[in-house]
């Protein structure tokens, strides 16, 4: 039985993931431990979940693999700062300690994290070839095209190639400065947002404003050539020198100075993020064409970061040359962990792959999971008042009942997800059909900005009823349209709202039968639900189409604004208790808000206060 363990970090999103004789058997991001949002420290954590959850230790590995090549990082930043000397002193003086402490002495680093015990062999594979091989391992093609997009590897930030078997294949690549997601992460700056946080923020903005920048952008900050291919002016950047993704030339361009963190947002911020985003789905659709002429495939993969950009996949899947695309759930540097270890399984030891229906991913619930009795314990131990339920069946009437009547239930079950995305393991969950839900749930439950969509989950099988979506998509990373036949009509009223700056006021316009997962453009983040992969979630949202006739209900992760989503029942209690959320279902266990009176004090506030703004 051959253990392997793959291992990212020390950029963002750290995170360790276990394959023992070729099957995911655990995978999770070190900030779901620590409570650090993005926690980019070696994921010491995850590794001893990942290692807890197969019943082993250091000494039964027999591979450990790291996502990346910190030497050939490391050069790709001297020659960086070289280059741009002397204005890249002070980025190189902040650099260079953590880069002496540890990414350069990475072996020394994982031999004291496993307590010198484990034996094997070290690997290091290149970064774009860890997302090419967590995209296309564990999709369900025997060969595809394969598309990686990110802000930056070794040197390479976009890749083309395919997959066949039990290879990977690199075939063209993009090379740093020249990068999507850095254009992207610069506009995310720009508009007043966390770097490597905020991007889909960017995105989920972009439908309120006009692409009026778009022009603008082509014309001064990237040259796109016909087969996706781009160059960027650098001379409007700052990241290859400075502390900032952008400079004064980019400020200038724009017309003034960034928009600072947590201020009013102006509709200049609206369509810039229109602008960008039109301009990165582009150049998605472009490289999508070109790489479907050069392997003439019918089936597409994506990672890396850029990847998560699920509107632009959904207008790959609706309008690119592909039949079909499967995207890696983790697609950011988080799933690199998952890629660098199914490469030692097929390319250093050379086993054959099992294409498996579906895909072999299991639904990405890949974290720890807790067990009926230790939730039972952990409320007990607070005080709190439950109710336990031995029959599934009666569970889920009481829960769906409670959606059905405009409550906000927070929802715990089984393994913890693997990715950024809440699937129905850690989500808070609602009707989509009230009207309230989206700018409750934004200023209540999430106390987050009022313009955030959320996500409708929909039975698999009648997804085509609601979605223009042909596909499935069970993680959470296609955009598609609301159908026209529940969509609403604006009044003259509704249009005038529709132009009003605050942005509070546009978000409350109904626009559709589900007007709580129904974003401006009428589109929505799909997630499609199916038994085989979900479970009890599936058997819940059977229920409450049963009940209502509406497949479909608000999903949102478990967390608050700047918290990871939840990992056990202590953290998802907390999180209710801080929240205005009406139930909490741990497992078995339903709690529910006015009937927490013996429960210890809880200062929301402070709760609120110990996560960062992301």
């Amino acid at each position: 039985m051959t253990k392997i363990l793959g291992i990212s970090a020390f950029y963002h999103d750290s995170a360790a993931a276990l394959v023992v004789n070729g099957e995911i058997v655990a995978a999770a991001q070190e900030e779901r431990f620590t409570r650090k949002k993005h926690d980019h420290h070696f994921p010491s954590n995850a590794i001893e979940f990942c290692l807890r959850e197969a019943g082993i230790s250091p000494v039964d590995l027999d591979y450990v693999g790291f996502y990346d090549k910190p030497r050939a990082k490391f050069e790709r930043l001297i020659e960086t700062y070289t280059a741009f000397a002397p204005a890249s002193f002070r980025s190189y003086l902040k650099a260079l300690p953590l880069w002496l402490k540890s990414k350069l002495y990475l072996q020394r680093e994982m031999d004291r994290a496993f307590n010198s015990q484990y034996r094997g062999r070290y690997v290091f594979a290149d970064h774009h070839e860890s997302h090419a091989a967590s995209a296309f391992f564990p999709s369900p093609f025997e060969e595809a095209a394969i598309l990686t997009l990110d802000g930056v590897g070794e040197w390479s930030t976009t890749t083309l190639g395919y997959g066949r078997g039990n290879r990977v294949r690199l075939t063209h690549e993009i090379r740093f400065p020249h990068s999507l997601g850095l254009l992207y992460s610069a506009f995310t700056y720009y508009t007043g947002f966390r770097v490597n946080s905020g991007e889909y923020k960017v995105m989920g903005l972009a439908p309120y404003g006009e692409p009026r920048f778009a022009d603008l952008i082509r014309r001064h900050l990237i040259h796109i050539r016909d087969d996706g291919s781009f160059w960027m002016d650098q001379s409007y950047f700052n990241y290859c020198a400075g502390m900032t993704m952008i400079n004064e030339k980019f400020h200038r361009l724009f017309g003034g100075p960034p928009r600072d963190p947590e201020t009013m947002m102006t509709q200049r911020e609206m369509d810039l993020a229109a602008s960008v985003q039109l301009v990165c789905e582009e150049i998605m659709l472009k490289c999508a064409h070109h790489l479907h002429r050069i392997t003439k495939l019918k089936n597409l993969v994506m990672a890396g970061g850029v990847a998560l950009n699920c509107v632009g996949n959904g207008r790959i899947l609706r309008e690119g040359p592909f039949e079909d695309i499967w995207i890696q759930p983790a697609a950011g540097d988080a799933g690199g962990a998952l890629g660098v270890a199914l490469l030692i399984w097929h390319h250093v030891l050379a086993y054959p792959r099992e294409v498996k229906p579906g895909d072999s991913q299991r639904g990405s619930l890949l974290g720890p999971k807790f067990s009926d009795d230790e939730t039972r314990r952990f409320l007990d131990e607070v005080k709190a008042r439950y109710y336990h339920f031995d029959n599934e069946a009666e569970l889920l009437e009481r829960v769906t009942n409670l959606i059905a009547n405009g409550k906000i239930v927070g929802w715990v079950q089984g393994r913890m997800e693997f990715g950024p995305r809440a699937l129905g393991a850690r989500s808070i969950i609602g009707d989509p059909r009230d009207a309230t839900m989206q700018s409750t749930l934004n200023l209540k439950i999430k106390f987050r900005e009022s313009f955030r969509p959320f996500a409708p989950c929909v039975l698999k099988e009648n997804a085509a009823d609601y979605f223009a979506i042909k596909h499935e998509s069970p993680y959470m990373l296609i955009v598609a349209p609301v159908l026209e036949k529940h969509r609403r009509e604006l009044s003259p009223e509704d249009k005038r709202v529709m132009i009003d700056p605050d942005l509070r006021k546009r978000v409350n316009v109904l626009r559709s039968t589900i007007p709580a997962v129904t974003h401006v453009d009428y589109t929505a983040r799909v997630q499609t639900v199916d038994e085989g992969r979900h479970g009890r979630y599936y058997r819940l949202m059977k229920r409450f189409s049963e009940k209502t006739g509406c497949p479909v209900i608000v999903n949102t992760s478990f967390n608050i604004r700047g918290e990871p989503i939840v990992c056990t029942p202590q953290e998802a209690y907390r999180c209710f208790m801080g929240t205005h959320m009406d139930a909490l279902v741990l497992e078995n266990a339903i709690l529910f808000k006015e009937e927490q009176t013996n429960a210890k004090p809880f200062d929301a506030e402070a709760y609120k206060a110990s996560f960062k703004l992301d």
